[in-house]
């Protein structure tokens, strides 16, 4: 007896020993870029079907609303403009497009260890959203977003291992002036991480002086070029299937710039999309094949994203649904469509209808985030902090949402199938003469890290543990890590010789750290 406790205890050790001790980058259980494309919704003559009509209705119905200078890039690669005003694009022009567009991207960090590698179905998470209002869960209500939080966003989303990319997932709204809300929302993420950023730009006289301030943060011009490491988050069409005329000339400038564009064509399942998910992921598909030739007639090559993001809706109250089930399938599908293009491409999931992180948060995260996850999207946009129908951000859900992903993307890994793992070997040494579990043997602790993936802030102890350690519920777990995190100074401030130069060429609301 004292013999097989002492063997229980020592492994139980061993086991503690291992889990404390971080696990080296190879040794991970789960890493950026996984491979997905298990979960197919569609199947390939559902697939070709909506391709056939996203072309006829570029054809048939075109787009309004170019801009003089659009008109110009799209005609002169065989774009048709109607006495209607709408562009055309005959399939060749279509084809053509594809054929030029960038069909692998590589995002840059300013640190390379970020650095996503985007084709096939290599799958990356992150946030999004443009969220104007915070999530206090204290006092379980709701405030305008401002600078700061944006900030701390991007500080929390350094320290968070699944959170591969941040764009921006609030706006700064105790920022008035447009222009300056811009500027300061490149630096309060770019001092906040060094992974991958995401933003936007409210007028395309903007643009330039973002440049200058991403020279300045990169080293010089040649040094951004080589490594942008934010891109342009674009809204190119307002669906149905007209431009966005200005930001359009926005994107126009970013790609000259040399900044990769995100393509989103955000449209509503049932407003400003048919209400089939087949029909809404036609229109996207449309709307983005529309962008491809508009990028690729400025800048042949250049790395654009596939951004079909349709939303559900609740037509009975015309609520958007981005935490349903119809979310998920349309984001699934959307996976399906880079895929059969060969494209880089972006769908949200993650987010939730639900006010607060509670179960209603929950399951609607999850369910959209591994169903887009297996699908092989590559970028997931929204996958964590995103409430109330985009309306609300949230730090603790956002810290939550890391654990949830991580058990995501240890679905997305899969089961291997192999001599070691069906461990036949084992089986036969424990049970013929052996201790009869499989409790700190030398397999089981090997492959501990390999194989699981164990949550930071999830309570797995019993009851009784939970007891004793105050009964802390996970907001409670979640807003202390929060704070540990923001009490600590920023791994991706400036150096002060850079700091002191940028709050010379630009008014910075965010004060010094």
């Amino acid at each position: 007896m004292t013999t097989l406790t002492s063997r229980r205890h020592g492994g139980r050790n061993a086991r503690r020993e291992l889990r404390a001790a971080a696990p080296s980058e190879d040794q991970r259980a789960i890493h950026p870029g996984m491979s997905g494309g298990q979960y197919k919704p569609l199947s390939q003559a559902e697939i070709e079907r909506i391709h056939e009509t996203a072309l006829q209705a570029l054809e048939e119905i075109g787009l309004a609303d170019a801009p003089e200078s659009g008109i110009a890039y799209m005609t002169g690669v065989g774009a048709i403009l109607g006495d209607d005003g709408r562009l055309r694009f005959p399939r060749q022009v279509v084809e053509a497009a594809l054929e030029k567009a960038c069909k692998s991207i590589t995002l840059y960090g300013r640190d390379p260890k970020y650095d996503l590698q985007l084709n096939g179905t290599r799958v990356h998470y992150g946030t999004a959203g443009a969220a104007v209002s915070m999530v206090d869960v204290a006092g379980r209500s709701y405030r305008d977003s401002t600078v700061q939080d944006l900030h701390d966003a991007a500080r929390i989303c350094e320290e968070l291992d699944n959170i591969h990319f941040v764009q921006r997932p609030m706006v700064c709204r105790d920022i008035a002036d447009n222009r300056e809300m811009d500027l300061n929302t490149i630096y309060a993420t770019c001092s906040g991480t060094k992974k991958h950023i995401g933003t936007s730009f409210t007028e395309p006289g903007f643009v330039d002086d973002a440049l200058k301030m991403l020279h300045m943060i990169a080293g010089g011009e040649e040094a951004w070029r080589a490594r942008p490491f934010l891109a342009n988050t674009n809204c190119f069409v307002v669906p149905p299937m007209r431009f966005a005329t200005e930001s359009c000339e926005v994107m126009e400038r970013c790609i000259l710039g040399g900044m990769p564009v995100l393509l989103l064509s955000a449209c509503m399942a049932g407003a400003t999309a048919p209400s089939t998910i087949a029909g809404a992921v036609v229109q996207s598909t449309a709307e983005c094949l529309a962008g491809l030739v508009y990028v690729n007639a400025v800048t042949p090559g250049h790395p654009a994203i596939f951004g079909t993001w349709p939303f559900g809706l609740d037509l009975r109250t015309g609520a958007m649904t981005g935490g349903s089930g119809e979310q998920a399938l349309l984001s699934a599908a959307c996976a399906q469509m880079h895929q059969f293009y060969g494209l880089p491409g972006g769908a949200p999931a993650g987010m939730t209808d639900a006010k607060l992180p509670d179960m209603q948060a929950g399951w609607e995260q999850m369910c959209s985030n591994v169903t887009s996850a297996l699908a092989g999207v590559n970028m997931v946009y929204e996958a964590a902090g995103m409430h109330a129908s985009l309306l609300g951000f949230c730090h603790e859900s956002l810290i939550l949402g890391d654990d949830l992903i991580g058990q995501a993307m240890r679905c997305l890994r899969g089961i291997e199938v192999d001599d070691t793992t069906l461990a036949l070997d084992q089986i036969r040494e424990v049970c013929i003469g052996g201790p009869g579990h499989y409790l700190g043997t030398g397999e089981t602790l090997s492959r501990m890290q390999k194989d699981f993936v164990y949550p930071s802030l999830g309570d797995r102890t019993s009851p009784k543990e939970w007891d004793e350690k105050g009964k802390l519920d996970l907001i409670e777990t979640a807003t202390a890590r929060k704070e540990e995190i923001l009490s600590q100074r920023s791994k991706a401030a400036f150096d002060p010789e850079l700091d002191n130069a940028l709050r010379t060429a630009f008014n910075i609301h965010l004060p010094r750290q």
